[in-house]
C-alpha cells in the first residue's frame, strides 16, 4: 500500500529524475527534507513507517524549543511542517539502489524511482533477546513498545529488559498503568540519564534487578513467567524489551557503502558515504550519540552536501 500526502499531481513520474530522494520516515529524514526544500531541490521522501522509532516514545524532553512532548505529537509537528512546504512523501520500502550513468535507480516491490542524489536516513529497528518464548509470546505479553501496549497491562506485574536510559523511561511510563515494574538488567547498574535515574529511584512501583539474565519466557495463552540464568523462575504478566537497536543499512551494504562492525554506515562531517552522491544520517549512521536532535543535524548537513554536489554535476 502506498500512502501520499501533498503530491498534487498524483503518482510520481517513473521517468523523472529527482534532484534528491530521502529514505526514512523519522525526524532525521524529515529534517533533511525541510532543508532540501529550502534549497529548492526537486525532492521525494520515501519512508517505510511514518514517524520512525521516536513516534513510539512516551515523552521527549530534550528537543530544543519544546519543553515536553510525546513522540507522536512531535512527529505530527514535523508532518505539519513538511505539509506547509508541500514536500512529497510516499509510504513504501526501497529494496535496492543501483547506480546508472550519473543517477541512481531505487526499486521497491512495485515501483522504481530515479534521483541524482540519495540520503539514507532509514534509522534502526529494535533488537530482540533471541531466547525461547520471545517470538511465541510477541503480542501475548511480549512487547517492544510501552506507549503502544502499556495500557493493556493495568494493575499487572511487568518487567522491562535493558539497562539504558530508554529502559528507564519505558519503566516510568509503564508505572502509570502497572501495579509493579521490574527493570531487569544483566549489568552492574543501569545507565539512565541523571534526571530519569532520580525519577526511577523515587518511584515506589519500580524496582531494579541487576546482574540478572533472562534465558526463557514461559506461559500458556500469554506470558506468565521468565526463567533466569541461575534457574530461578520469576512471575510477570508482561515483558517489555528495550535492549537497543540495529541499523537498517542493508540496502547501503548491498550497493557497496562502507559500514562499521555494527553495520552502521560510515560518514564524514559532511554526511558523505564512500559513494559520491549518497549520504547517510541519523541512527543508521556511525555517529556515537543517537538522538533526534543529532540525527536532524546530520540530515540537514546531508541535504546541504547534496545541494553542493548537484551544483557541481549540473555545471559539468
Amino acid at each position: 500500500m502506498i500512502y501520499m500526502f501533498n503530491i498534487e499531481s498524483g503518482m510520481p513520474d517513473p521517468d523523472k529524475i529527482y534532484d534528491i530522494i530521502i529514505l526514512g520516515g523519522g525526524p532525521t529524514a524529515l529534517g533533511s527534507a525541510i532543508y532540501a526544500a529550502r534549497f529548492a531541490l526537486d525532492l521525494l521522501v520515501i519512508g517505510k513507517i511514518y514517524g520512525g522509532l521516536i513516534a513510539s516514545t512516551h515523552i521527549v524532553e530534550n528537543y530544543p524549543g519544546i519543553t515536553s512532548v510525546s513522540g507522536t505529537e512531535l512527529m505530527e509537528m514535523f508532518r505539519d511542517h513538511i505539509n506547509s512546504l508541500n514536500i512529497p512523501y510516499i509510504t513504501d520500502e526501497i529494496l535496492s539502489i543501483e547506480k546508472v550513468e550519473n543517477y541512481f535507480v531505487l526499486k521497491s516491490f512495485f515501483m522504481a524511482f530515479k534521483a541524482y542524489t540519495v540520503i539514507i536516513a532509514t534509522g534502526s529497528e529494535r533488537k530482540k533477546l533471541d531466547i525461547p518464548g520471545e517470538e511465541e509470546f510477541t503480542g501475548k505479553g511480549v512487547s517492544y513498545c510501552a506507549t503502544c501496549d502499556g495500557m493493556f497491562f493495568k494493575d499487572k506485574i511487568l518487567a522491562v529488559i535493558g539497562g539504558s536510559d530508554s529502559a528507564a523511561k519505558e519503566a516510568l511510563f509503564l508505572s502509570q498503568h502497572a501495579k509493579k515494574v521490574y527493570i531487569i538488567y544483566r549489568g552492574e547498574k543501569i545507565r539512565a540519564e541523571p534526571i530519569n535515574m532520580r525519577r526511577v529511584d523515587e518511584n515506589d512501583k519500580i524496582e531494579i534487578i541487576n546482574k540478572t539474565t533472562i534465558i526463557k519466557i514461559e506461559g500458556n495463552s500469554s506470558v506468565s513467567k521468565v526463567i533466569f540464568s541461575d534457574g530461578k523462575e520469576f512471575e510477570v504478566d508482561g515483558i517489555f524489551i528495550e535492549i537497543g537497536s540495529i541499523p537498517q543499512s542493508r540496502i547501503a551494504i548491498d550497493i557497496g557503502i562502507n559500514v562499521n562492525e555494527k553495520k552502521e554506515i560510515i560518514i564524514n562531517r559532511k554526511s558523505e558515504t564512500n559513494i559520491p552522491g549518497i549520504y547517510a544520517a541519523g541512527d543508521v549512521a556511525d555517529s556515537p550519540f543517537k538522538q533526534a536532535i543529532t540525527g536532524v543535524s546530520e540530515g540537514v548537513i546531508a541535504s546541504y552536501s547534496a545541494f553542493e554536489y548537484l551544483r557541481e554535476i549540473k555545471k559539468s
